[in-house]
C-alpha cells in the first residue's frame, strides 16, 4: 500500500476521534453482532487498543478506515469465540447432568473465587468493573459518576478484565457449565 502514516494521538485528539466515530462504529458492529451491548464492548475495546498503541501506530489507510476495519475484525473474532463456546455447551448437553448438590457447591466456590478476584483489583479498577458489569452502566456514565475521562474508564476496564481472566482461568469450564445450566433453565 504506498505511504504509511504515523499517528501520534494525544488525549484531546483521542476524545475528538472517540466522539466522532463511537456511535457509528457501534451501529456498524451491531450489523455483525446483532446485539448492541456486544457491539459497544467491541467498539470500546477497539478504542482501548487505539489508545494503548497511540505512540507506535502506523496506519496505511485513513484513521476512519482503520477504525472500521478494526471493529470488523474484532466482531468476527467475537463471533468465532461465541461459536466455540456454543460448541462446548452443546458438547456438554450430551453428557450426564451433574448432581444438583455438586452444581450448587461448584457455583458457591466460583462465587467465592470471583469475590476474591474482585478484591485483588486496585480500588478504582474494581469500582469501574463493578459499575460496568454489575450496575450495567455505560463507560460515559461511569466517567461522569467518577469524574474521570472515558479513556480512563476504558483503561481501567481493560486492566480489570485482564486481571479477572487470569485469576479465574481455572474456572472457565465451570463458568461454561453454569451458563449451560442457565440456558437450559435447570433449577437447583
Amino acid at each position: 500500500m504506498g505511504n504509511t502514516t504515523s499517528y501520534k494521538i494525544d488525549a484531546a485528539e483521542y476524545e475528538i476521534v472517540f466522539r466522532q466515530y463511537y456511535e457509528s462504529l457501534c451501529h456498524y458492529a451491531n450489523t455483525w453482532m446483532k446485539d448492541m451491548d456486544a457491539a459497544e464492548e467491541i467498539v470500546q475495546g477497539t478504542f482501548v487498543k487505539l489508545w494503548e498503541k497511540k505512540e507506535s501506530l502506523n496506519i496505511e489507510i485513513s484513521l476512519k478506515s482503520y477504525l472500521y476495519k478494526s471493529v470488523y475484525h474484532a466482531s468476527l473474532n467475537e463471533i468465532k469465540h461465541q461459536n466455540v463456546k456454543n460448541k462446548y455447551i452443546n458438547m456438554h448437553n450430551n453428557e450426564e447432568p451433574l448432581d444438583n448438590m455438586q452444581s450448587v457447591s461448584q457455583i458457591r466456590d466460583l462465587e467465592r473465587r470471583i469475590d476474591q478476584a474482585l478484591q485483588k483489583l486496585p480500588e478504582q479498577c474494581r469500582l469501574v468493573f463493578q459499575m460496568s458489569r454489575f450496575r450495567q452502566l455505560k463507560y460515559r456514565e461511569i466517567a461522569d459518576v467518577l469524574n474521570i475521562s472515558v479513556k480512563t474508564v476504558e483503561n481501567q476496564m481493560g486492566k480489570a478484565l485482564k486481571i479477572m481472566r487470569s485469576n479465574l482461568a481455572d474456572y472457565l469450564g465451570i463458568l461454561l457449565l453454569i451458563l449451560n445450566l442457565l440456558i437450559n433453565n435447570i433449577t437447583w
